[in-house]
């Protein structure tokens, strides 16, 4: 994939992964679009980072979806770049009557958006040189963990409609890559902390981004990156591990 001279689209790209791709990308003398749904978020990041282009939009939101991709092509008709990012984190015990809201909404955020948005945007990048559509999983999508199984089930979705896409697409030239991360240092998963700016831990931000760049540069179109290729390469016996 070329990394240079892209219209790209970010959703999720107030904060953590999808923020971080904003700059890495915006580095690299790419126009540069993110959504989110804090307005007062995308407010500081148009005045900390001058040149990213903002739009809030919740993805969870079939109406603001179409709404944004309208808005996007009309003025922005060069984009050629769908980076589905956003996503979601919670807590379902399924051994009581669980909120179908929260699993509605974990549904809709992070698996119902990126097919939405990816089939929205397929016509329009087929006439689009250097055309991508890069979908964020995550290393549970091989070996989840138990006390989140709505996240890890639409993550391991993401992975097989990633699949799905690029053979749908495989007489374009749209290239479909698949990036699973594996614990990021973001705000990801505040649902289970007190703290709700505390992170998580996990791998620094800027290394994840390192490894996500050199995967694209070099077309590789599925990489698990630092723990979660240990969980795709050993799903079985790593489920194991992490839930005991």
């Amino acid at each position: 994939m070329q990394l240079t001279h892209n219209t790209i689209l970010i959703t999720g790209g107030t904060s953590g992964i999808g923020l971080a791709f904003a700059k890495e990308f915006k580095s690299r003398e790419n126009t540069v679009i993110i959504c989110g749904r804090r307005e007062d978020r995308l407010n500081e990041i148009t005045v900390q980072h001058p040149g990213i282009i903002t739009r809030v939009c919740d993805v969870a939101d079939a109406q603001q979806r179409e709404e944004l991709v309208q808005w996007l092509v009309t003025n922005y008709p060069d984009v050629n770049v769908l980076v589905n990012n956003a996503g979601i984190q919670l807590l379902t015990d399924l051994t009581q009557p669980c909120d179908l809201e929260r699993v509605r909404s974990e549904i809709e955020t992070n698996l119902v958006a990126p097919i939405h948005l990816a089939s929205l945007m397929a016509p329009h990048l087929r006439d689009k040189n250097g055309a991508a559509i890069i979908n964020i999983s995550s290393g549970l999508a091989f070996a989840p963990l138990a006390f989140m199984p709505v996240y890890c089930a639409t993550k391991a979705a993401v992975h097989s409609i990633s699949l799905s896409l690029r053979h749908q697409l495989k007489d374009t030239h749209i290239k479909v890559f698949e990036i699973a991360p594996p614990a990021v240092d973001t705000e990801l998963g505040h649902d289970r902390r007190e703290d709700k700016n505390e992170s998580h831990g996990g791998m620094p931000v800027d290394e994840f981004i390192a490894g996500a760049i050199d995967a694209l540069q070099n077309d590789i179109y599925e990489v698990a990156i630092g723990q979660a290729e240990h969980l795709r390469a050993k799903r079985e016996g790593m489920f194991e591990v992490m839930n005991n």
